[in-house]
């Protein structure tokens, strides 16, 4: 399990096997912080069974690192997480989810809502790997004070039989948040929903999403920047087909309710360039060899190879 030996916060099926936290930090089972702070309830929305709570109140140098796994045949988890960095702080969480092997047929819910106060800054990185029997739902609300700053790094690499997520991030003036998701799915459904707005004058965000669909797999996603005030998105939606069987459906929406505001888009779906294929080739990679290299590439997860003394971007991947 990715984080596990270091994780702040360890929990196997409904097992919570470590939690810790260093000074500056309060770190607690969901169902203790429900009880414990009143103030949580109106975030948490209802009681919550299992998860966990993370309140940064001073600055700490290292990151905070979460796992939770599914280790048993047909567990279903239903998770509730609060993330609060208070304001001037900057803090790095690193997040795993996952299974622990293929074939258990397990159940992921998981709801996370994160609160960023003024002029605070945080840097998230989730990682998710399943099994083809899984079924995994993830919804994940962000709200941004002002000034505030968040860099968000999602990337499933191995997406189970079923994924949903739902992603919605509000953010004030000044503010703003980027983010990076990466979704790989082989024989699997995939229906992603992302809402981003713009209430600040001043904000700023853009997001970066890359599909990659192969295996008799459908992907559909729909990414949106709502711009109330004088704020500036931008969404980058890029999806690669590798099997003829295969589907993707982005649909990038636009609703600027601001004169003063900007918001662009780019989209564009295709096939891996051959032009790609025949140098990893010529450099004597197989060609399934190639092809994982250029969809690790695609994914960001390997730095853009050169072709004829020129770095290739991930769009001449297609």
């Amino acid at each position: 399990m990715r984080n596990a030996r270091n994780a702040s916060y360890l929990q196997v099926n409904h097992e919570i096997r470590r939690i810790f936290a260093e000074k500056g930090v309060i770190l607690r089972p969901s169902h203790e912080a429900y009880r414990e702070f009143k103030w949580t309830r109106a975030h948490f929305g209802q009681k919550p069974k299992e998860g966990y709570f993370i309140w940064v109140r001073e600055q700490v140098d290292s990151p905070i690192f979460t796992c939770i796994a599914i280790s048993s045949p047909k567990v279903s988890q239903t998770l509730r997480n609060l993330v609060v960095i208070e304001e001037s702080i900057k803090a790095e969480i690193c997040s795993t989810c996952n299974a622990t092997k293929t074939g258990l047929c397990g159940n992921h819910m998981g709801h996370l809502k994160v609160i960023l106060k003024e002029n605070s800054e945080l840097k998230l990185r989730h990682h998710h790997t399943w099994g083809k029997g899984d079924t995994v739902a993830s919804s994940l609300t962000f709200s941004l004070g002002k000034g505030a700053r968040l860099s968000h790094v999602y990337r499933c690499q191995t997406a189970p039989k079923t994924l949903k997520t739902d992603l919605k991030t509000t953010l004030e003036a000044c503010s703003s948040a980027s983010f990076e998701i990466a979704v790989l799915a082989r024989g699997g459904n995939v229906n992603m929903r992302d809402s981003t707005f713009l209430n600040g004058d001043g904000s700023s965000a853009t997001m970066r999403l890359r599909t990659i669909a192969d295996k008799n797999s459908r992907i559909d996603a729909r990414s949106k920047m709502i711009a109330n005030g004088a704020g500036k998105g931008h969404l980058d939606c890029m999806g690669m087909l590798l099997s003829k069987n295969s589907t993707i459906d982005v649909v990038p929406e636009l609703l600027n309710k601001n004169k003063d505001a900007t918001l662009t888009h780019e989209a564009s779906i295709g096939k891996i360039s051959e032009e790609a294929l025949n140098y990893l080739r010529s450099r004597g990679l197989t060609e399934d060899e190639a092809i994982d290299l250029i969809v690790k590439g695609f994914l960001g997860e390997e730095m853009p190879f050169k072709y004829k003394g020129r770095v290739l971007p991930s769009k001449v991947y297609m």
